[in-house]
């Protein structure tokens, strides 16, 4: 029996996803420079030659795991929300898919210098946190530089420093309660915070 192209397809989008899957459990339990290929096929369970087939390798892999991150940080980082709300946002994003916060863990322990694309994406962070300072979210007296650093390390609190989480709240840092109880805090702290 021949089997239509479009079953091809879907056999073909199903086995990239389970590449995908199986791409950000490896590069958040190894990093990217730990991670290998034949691992993750195996994990995958497929062979490792679809790897550079669908995705042109491991790097290749990488930047798609990036895209995904994008696209689903594109569904909740608003910028038109409050800075409380949408750092909470980031905390809860972390909770619900902590290895996309591992990965970011991950890549700030690599050697040597950010990309390009990373470097300008921060300094657009850290122009949008001065219009918060112009329009009085933030007081003057703050540097975006270190609160944009500070915001980062908020929001990965619970995927950076699990151990933490765990002596301070007793609680795991992935579960949707934490992160609903921390994501709250932040919120306050930060409407605290531009209340002044």
């Amino acid at each position: 029996m021949r089997r239509e192209p479009e079953d091809k397809q879907r056999d073909a989008e199903r086995t990239k996803q389970r590449i995908v899957q199986a791409a950000v459990e490896e590069f958040a339990a190894k990093g990217f420079a730990g991670a290998r290929v034949s691992a993750i096929a195996d994990r995958a369970g497929v062979n490792k030659q679809l790897i550079s087939y669908y995705f042109g390798g491991k790097e290749g892999l990488y930047r798609e795991l990036t895209s995904q991150w994008q696209s689903t940080e594109s569904g909740f980082a608003d910028p038109s929300l409050s800075l409380g709300e949408l750092v909470a946002g980031y905390v809860r994003a972390n909770a619900a898919n902590p290895a996309f916060g591992k990965l970011l863990v991950w890549e700030g322990l690599r050697e040597g210098e950010p990309a390009q694309e990373f470097v300008a994406d921060m300094r657009r962070n850290v122009e949008a946190l001065r219009e918060r300072q112009r329009l009085g979210e933030l007081p003057s007296s703050l540097e975006p530089e270190a609160v944009l650093v500070a915001l980062f390390a908020m929001a990965a609190a619970g995927v950076a420093f699990p151990q933490i989480v765990r002596a301070v709240y007793g609680e795991d840092p992935a579960s949707p309660e934490f992160a609903e109880r921390y994501a709250s805090q932040v919120e306050a702290l930060l409407g605290a915070l531009a209340a002044g």
